[in-house]
């Protein structure tokens, strides 16, 4: 979406100073929000090149139920970390964020001669609302054991035929302050904290016998280097949900170039089978369960758009706990909205 704003189209004449850490917006915020749009307006007023923070939109092949920019788009502005993963790859947090750690640096930097750089007035912008990664990015994570697949395994066949609750209930017998940041529903952060936990049980080392919780405070190296503009939008509730509804609508559409969400993802499904990961994301989860004759097509529509309210909600929850966020009032692809993020930046830039 084209920014109707009528701006100057220079970079301001007053640049920071040599010796400041360069500036980093991150533009976070729950889905169907307009990060996308927020993004593309401050990357175009700035010089900017977008970072995708979204897990999902990190696979090829994976366009519709990812809504991501426009071909047109990625072809105007630099776009990192987008359609860069196999669908059967499996893309961790700690991995993200060490290939967009270096993206980052290598947006401000650029290489002159050996051993040589300099500074480029090139203003990188992080858009997505993984919390997970967005935390591992800029706060780093902790250095918990490697994943057990069986253990996940024999964990995910439990919440199928238990409930999520029955792992919570778990989780809080093994690390109720952990229990209490996570929620319930939340399956795979879940599974993790069990899996972190049970872990460190086994251990022959008395000394390394920790809760998820213990881990969490300690080891966490931050993103360093860059001045961070943490940019959040909070439109009103209902209308997010409106908007969410719409959304999800318009990815059902059998009129989508390709046929829509569902055609799209039979034509996944033939491909790569089931053990593609984006399959289990929201929308195409719900696509897949009307092919496999689960559900009506009705039914599918309205658990995808019901899936994505308890999706935004979560994020909203995670994001406001966050602190140094910028709170703006309305989406992203609101003039007044990416009016008051450019004023922001400016005055990060000439202060």
């Amino acid at each position: 979406m084209e920014c109707a704003l009528k701006l100057p189209k220079k970079f301001p004449k007053s640049l920071p100073k040599l010796n400041r850490e360069p500036l980093l917006v991150v533009v976070l915020g729950p889905t169907a929000s307009g990060k996308t749009a927020l993004a593309l307006a401050l990357a175009r007023r700035f010089h900017g090149e977008i970072v995708n923070c979204d897990s999902v939109a990190m696979y090829r092949e994976f366009e519709i139920g990812t809504a991501k920019p426009s071909p047109a788009e990625r072809a105007e502005i630099p776009h990192h970390l987008l359609d860069c993963t196999d669908p059967l790859a499996d893309v961790s947090a700690g991995e993200y964020a060490r290939q967009a750690r270096q993206v980052l640096r290598e947006i401000v930097l650029r290489e002159i001669a050996p051993r040589e750089t300099e500074r480029r007035k090139h203003l990188p912008i992080v858009s997505g609302g993984a919390g997970l990664y967005l935390r591992a990015l800029l706060e780093g994570l902790f250095p918990g054991p490697q994943r057990s697949e069986d253990l996940r395994i024999k964990l995910r066949s439990r919440a199928e035929k238990h409930g999520p609750g029955h792992l919570h209930r778990i989780l809080r017998r093994l690390d109720a302050t952990a229990a209490n940041r996570i929620h319930a529903h939340d399956v795979p952060k879940v599974i993790r904290a069990i899996e972190v936990c049970l872990a460190s049980r086994q251990s022959s080392r008395p000394t390394s016998r920790q809760t998820m919780t213990e881990l969490w405070q300690q080891g966490r190296e931050p993103l360093r280097g860059f001045r961070i503009l943490r940019l959040g939008l909070n439109p009103q509730r209902e209308v997010l949900y409106a908007r969410i509804n719409q959304r999800a609508a318009k990815m059902f559409d059998n009129g989508l170039p390709g046929g829509g969400l569902i055609a799209e993802t039979e034509r996944l499904l033939k491909k790569y089978g089931d053990q593609a990961r984006p399959l289990a994301s929201l929308g195409y989860k719900q696509a897949l369960q009307f092919l496999r004759g689960e559900v009506d097509r009705e039914s599918a529509l309205a658990a995808a758009q019901q899936a994505h309210r308890n999706y935004a909600k979560r994020q909203i929850t995670w994001f406001r706990q966050k602190p140094d966020v910028h709170w703006l009032a309305g989406f992203g692809d609101d003039p007044a909205i990416q009016a008051e993020s450019i004023a922001l930046i400016e005055r990060e830039i000439l202060n």
